[in-house]
């Protein structure tokens, strides 16, 4: 029995097919692997969608986070302003640049960081702010890249739920230094793992690129293409580079890109009508006007008689698969015992996080499934 068998709506299937496959063989047919022309393509077809100068694949959305911060000279001694409602790989890389991250907390109606508790953070030691725009939508980054223009800051934005997000003209990368992208299992074009990171920086983006390829001035697949020169490390680098496989795994998605998003917003749409006035259940607040949310998933807010896991219980019962994202990261074990939180320390993400449940969204999903997952809530609430 297959993970996804057991449920009738699992919470996640990718729509990768023939295209990807005939891709990766294509791939496989050449003689480099590692990151060349595929790739090449895969970045300036992210770059044109964005509207930005340049993009860089990646491993991970965690390395383009890692060497974004490395990049821009920020390291022990230094804080880097984030949000305790996110992946733990959000605040993980600026444990690893040699930074402290300083979490902040959150809007109850978005998740989103607080830009006025961000204001109020700010510090002596305070060199960037690394916003999340939460499950597709947007941080109010406006406002973000005026505070970090009056205080002297950093923005690096952590996008990997929002591709295709906009507020306005802004785009991830139209304001932040970096934006970082991630190609996870679940997210909306995936490759299984893989990143990118989003620069209009000309000299930000060459140091990105040694940076990204263990500090080398040369690459592999330049070596093999021009025969044998001499190559120099010009400093200290990461293991970071994206393959051609796994970029030819990405390219056939990048032309579904719009068309799987219509799909979603209709999807979350649909969620939005059939569960509007139900007892225990909580929405986040719609896409305000003149934004566009990536619908990466369709979080809800749980409530009532039973705590947040009971309902995951009986949902799993119903036969749907869901997800929490997310339980705070200042709560795990590794950062209460290292930094010493405690509860209430973020009181608007702690209450996020003790109630949050991601449901089923996906291009595969029918309008039935939809339905199917109200009705079994429908039923949860009723009790």
């Amino acid at each position: 029995m297959t993970a996804s068998s057991r449920f009738k709506v699992p919470f996640f299937l990718h729509d990768l097919g023939q295209e990807e496959i005939d891709a990766v063989a294509a791939a496989i047919r050449h003689p480099v692997l590692t990151t060349g022309e595929t790739v090449a393509r895969l970045e300036a077809q992210l770059a044109e969608y964005l509207g930005c100068r340049h993009v860089l694949a990646t491993t991970s959305c965690t390395g383009a986070l890692h060497i974004s911060l490395l990049a821009l000279g920020i390291g022990p001694g230094d804080e880097v302003i984030t949000t305790p409602m996110t992946f733990i790989a959000t605040a993980a890389a600026i444990l690893e640049a040699g930074a402290t991250p300083v979490f902040v907390d959150v809007e109850p109606e978005t998740g989103n960081l607080d830009v006025g508790c961000v204001a109020a953070a700010i510090t002596e030691r305070t060199r960037a702010i690394l916003p999340v725009h939460l499950y597709g939508r947007l941080c109010d980054m406006v406002a973000l890249r005026e505070l970090a223009r009056q205080r002297g800051l950093h923005l690096i934005e952590d996008a990997a739920h929002c591709l295709e997000g906009r507020s306005g003209e802004v785009r991830p990368a139209s304001l932040g230094d970096t934006a970082c992208f991630s190609f996870y299992a679940t997210k909306n074009i995936t490759c299984g793992e893989g990143g990118a990171l989003a620069v209009n920086d000309d000299a930000l983006h060459e140091r990105l690129r040694l940076l990204r390829l263990h500090g080398m001035t040369k690459s592999g697949a330049e070596r093999a293409s021009r025969g044998y020169e001499h190559w120099d490390m010009v400093l200290m680098g990461w293991k970071y580079n994206m393959s051609n496989i796994e970029a030819a795994l990405l390219l056939p998605q990048m032309g579904r890109i719009e068309r799987n998003l219509a799909r979603r917003e209709a999807l979350a749409q649909r969620y939005e009508v059939g569960l509007a006035g139900l007892d225990g259940v909580r929405l986040f607040a719609p896409p305000a006007p003149g934004t566009r949310h990536a619908r990466h998933l369709f979080p809800i807010l749980v409530e009532g008689r039973l705590p947040r896991d009971g309902w995951i219980a009986a949902l799993h019962a119903e036969g749907v698969s869901v997800m929490v994202n997310y339980r705070p990261v200042h709560l795990t074990r590794y950062f209460s015992e290292r930094f010493g939180f405690k509860p209430g320390s973020f009181p608007v993400a702690e209450w996020i996080g003790e109630r949050v449940i991601s449901l089923p969204l996906y291009p595969r999903m029918s309008d039935a499934d939809v339905d199917l997952v109200v009705e079994a809530l429908h039923r949860i609430a009723r009790g």
